[in-house]
């Protein structure tokens, strides 16, 4: 889900065809022998999308969708096929205006009605789709703040936040981590780290930045 969502479409396309170079099977072939039920009902289209990656919004459109959004999530129907098609192939720019409707429209974000059962694991990675399509610096501060708070560094997910993120949205990364947590990130990093491992991760988030 994090890579699906994260890639710009091209991006996403040459993963795929670097895949299949390496394994000799699609990315989507083998997402859904590994899946099953709603989750592959998920996976499988987000792997498959080639999402429209200009600005442009259909507003009508974004009204259209953020009703039905509520009408599903309000029954509960999680894993409804038009609350998946939207999720899976609208635009980024057109989630946010959906999701933008869905909060002025119903009175909550549309995150935190998909906080209504805290143990469904389905839910949570929905929820987690429509964060980082649509606020990835909010999704990414969160995985660090985990990672680096949690009792022993989770430094897999440390390593692939930092690492994948530096060239693309870092500094908004940073902010959202500093605005959440009232410390820098570098300083975060420095309490939590150490050796050329800690070296190594300062210089690729531009230790003393803002």
């Amino acid at each position: 889900m994090e890579i699906a969502c994260s890639r710009s479409s091209h991006e996403l396309h040459l993963v795929k065809q670097a895949y299949h170079a390496r394994f000799k099977k699609s990315l989507e072939e083998d997402v859904a022998f590994h899946t099953s039920g709603d989750y592959r009902k998920l996976l499988v289209p987000l792997v498959s999308a080639f999402r429209y990656e200009g600005n442009e919004v259909n507003v009508p459109l974004a009204k259209r969708e953020a009703k039905i959004l509520h009408e599903k999530i309000k029954d509960k129907h999680y894993n409804d096929e038009e609350l998946i098609r939207i999720i899976t192939t609208r635009s980024k720019a057109q989630l946010n205006a959906t999701f933008n409707n869905y909060n002025n429209e119903f009175g909550n974000a549309i995150t935190k009605d998909l906080k209504a059962d805290k143990d469904d694991e389905f839910l949570k990675l929905l929820r987690a789709t429509a964060k980082l399509l649509t606020f990835p610096e909010k999704y990414f501060e969160k995985l660090l703040r985990l990672s680096i708070n949690k009792l022993g560094t989770d430094e897999g997910a440390l390593t692939r936040v930092v690492t994948t993120r530096a060239e693309v949205d870092l500094h908004r990364i940073k902010e959202e981590y500093q605005r959440r947590n009232s410390i820098p990130l570098d300083k975060a990093i420095e309490k939590d780290t150490g050796g050329d491992y800690e070296k190594l991760l300062l210089a690729l988030i531009g230790h003393g930045d803002a």
